[in-house]
């Protein structure tokens, strides 16, 4: 063991805790990230901070909460005034760079605002979010300039203007016929294209090869892998390495959309919801949704095999987490961004390679955690300071290290809607739409704009069935929860341009400015 020379931070897009065989899934066996929870901390209880991919990504990459970043939803540019992780990795003269997606959207108004040409090379560092990019793929339509992956389909036989269309999401049925996989009831075919030629080994390549280059330059890398994230098309075999039978129970009951909350109802109209509804829906998912997650654990067992030979394991922080779940017909609902634990509750391990964390090794860690802790994490791993005036997570070290430390007992999340259909089905204007959320051991609360409160005891009712925002029984605890949310919200960092340090050496020092006010 050394110190810590490195850092990994790999998220996986759309991952459901429950779907790793060391949080619990009875089938779905993920063998190599398992192995690196027995060597590190899984933190059972580790919760993102928006169940949306941009919003969540950004406080990731800010340490800070959607309501502070601002960058509320997939198409809210983050303003170029955040710091972001890559950022303060400069002071070090550290790159971060990536493989994979960030889901971030440039800032253009700020940029011409400031008159920074997007082509110089701070514009492009932050229009790129601070990352320097090895390859971009965000994986939800066909790659642009920013990825490599096009011309290395068509170098490899893929013939097409768009190969990522016609061969990487397109599948061939029985009878040879090549199908869409936009359209869920094909996902049970496999991919057009080759497994070692997908974008998950693909990907993996990418970041293997950045390591065999960087010799030894310290490097700190995002590898972002967009599966198992929809378009749910797996290459074989791993299509069909699972049947229904091995998934997941759906959770649903028929009490739920009885009496339900009003934005629940607009959601369960739009048509991802319609199509998950469906039991056909689901069972044609699932088996597809849980062979892309083990193609992903086969292949962080290939890295990680790269960086044993290489001794890289014995000085890199490795962080493997998600931006999100995934409903997959839960609550009769498809995609994410609601307010429950199938999408707010990810994965999270962390090795740390320090002999300060020998103690812990194999330890699963029940408290509370939130996306805005892996900034300050990585910032402390690499011994840098963290910019409190700023930063709204804590450092995980003290849990990695087993140190005695008071503890976070909730954690929170937020939600905008405004850019989606629920908002026109419930006849909203844009600035109606937003929702906040506290979760604590026994209870979760959300505050809708404009709407009645929810509240779920996590304790009585763990799958969330029965919401008692209404309930009169339950008025204290709402208002109790409602007040800790209050309290979080007027705590939030919004004086981000000066220091604590500097507004503490600046207390009542305006007599030695000059200026003598209030004097007899």
């Amino acid at each position: 063991m050394a110190n810590i020379k490195n850092v990994l931070f790999i998220m996986a897009d759309q991952l459901r805790a429950d779907h790793l065989s060391c949080y619990g899934h009875p089938h779905l066996q993920t063998t190599h990230m398992d192995r690196l929870a027995s060597r590190g901390v899984l933190f059972e209880q580790a919760f993102v901070n928006s169940g949306v991919c941009g919003p969540s990504r950004m406080s990731y990459y800010t340490g800070r909460y959607p309501s502070t970043h601002g960058a509320t939803w997939n198409r809210v540019p983050l303003s170029i005034s955040e710091v972001t992780l890559g950022e303060y990795l400069k002071s070090r003269d550290l790159d971060l760079v990536l493989a994979g997606k960030t889901h971030v959207m440039p800032d253009k108004q700020g940029l011409e605002r400031l008159q920074i040409d997007g082509q110089t090379e701070l514009g492009t560092l932050l229009r790129q979010g601070g990352f320097e990019q090895i390859d971009r793929y965000d994986g939800h339509h066909e790659p642009g300039v920013e990825s490599g992956y096009p011309a290395f389909l068509r170098a490899h036989g893929y013939d097409s203007p768009d190969p990522w269309t016609d061969f990487v999401i397109a599948v061939q049925d029985e009878q040879g016929q090549v199908r869409s996989g936009w359209h869920m009831r094909n996902v049970n075919y496999p991919s057009r294209v080759k497994e070692e030629h997908s974008e998950t080994a693909y990907m993996t390549d990418c970041a293997m090869d950045y390591m065999k280059s960087a010799g030894d330059k310290p490097w700190v890398m995002h590898l972002s892998y967009v599966k198992p994230h929809w378009p749910y098309v797996a290459p074989a075999p791993y299509h069909a390495m699972y049947t229904p039978e091995q998934c997941l129970p759906v959770r649903r009951t028929a009490q739920e959309k009885e009496h339900a909350h009003p934005v629940l109802n607009a959601y369960r109209m739009q048509e991802e919801s319609v199509s998950f509804s469906d039991e056909e829906c689901v069972n044609r998912v699932r088996p597809a949704y849980q062979g892309l997650i083990k193609q992903l654990d086969d292949h962080l067992g290939r890295l990680f095999g790269y960086m044993e030979s290489t001794g890289l394991m014995d000085n890199t922080l490795v962080i493997i987490t998600a931006d999100h779940g995934d409903l997959l017909g839960d609550h009769w609902l498809g995609e994410k961004e609601l307010f429950y634990d199938v999408v707010q509750r990810v994965p999270l391990i962390i090795y740390d390679p320090s002999e300060k964390a020998n103690a812990t090794r194999g330890r699963r860690e029940s408290r509370l955690v939130e996306s805005v802790d892996i900034v300050p994490t990585i910032l402390s791993a690499l011994n840098m300071d963290i910019p409190a005036h700023r930063i709204e997570g804590r450092a995980l070290q003290p849990l990695l290290h087993g140190e005695s430390v008071q503890w976070r007992d909730c954690v929170f999340s937020e939600l905008d809607y405004s850019y989606r259909e629920a908002r026109l089905l419930l006849g909203k204007e844009t600035d109606e739409c937003r929702a906040w959320s506290v979760r604590t051991d026994r209870w979760r609360y959300v505050y809708w704009s404009a709407e009645r409160a929810q509240l779920f005891d996590l304790q009585n009712d763990p799958d969330e069935f029965h919401d008692l925002g209404e309930h009169p029984d339950y008025e204290a605890v709402r208002l109790q929860m409602k007040l800790r949310l209050l309290d979080w919200f007027a705590g939030l960092k919004r004086r981000i341009t000066v220091t604590e340090e500097e507004v503490a050496t600046q207390t009542h020092k305006y007599k030695q400015a000059g200026v003598f006010y209030g004097q007899w």
